[in-house]
């Protein structure tokens, strides 16, 4: 007909299957699979993958953001609205 048959596994422990051939499909394993989950230990690592380090606005100068400036920690500024 129209399969293949493939075999799993070496010496006696494997089993064989028949699979179409209009099929594809990758043989062997997936590939770093850990990467997601690495401990890069500190900054200076990040930065040579060319990583900037994520500042957000409440911290930033009003010139550098909308949410910036401010005594303590107030909440976000409104816009002023004309009458």
């Amino acid at each position: 007909m129209g399969h293949i048959k493939i075999t799993f596994g070496g010496g006696g422990g494997g089993g064989v299957r028949l699979i179409s051939k209009n099929c594809s499909a990758t043989v062997g394993q997936v590939g770093n699979v850990g990467a997601n989950r690495k401990n890069l230990g500190m900054a200076g690592s990040k930065r040579s993958l060319d990583k900037r380090p994520v500042v957000r606005g409440i911290v930033m100068n009003p010139v550098n953001h909308l949410h910036g400036g401010g005594e303590g920690r107030a909440g976000r500024k409104k816009k002023p609205t004309a009458p």
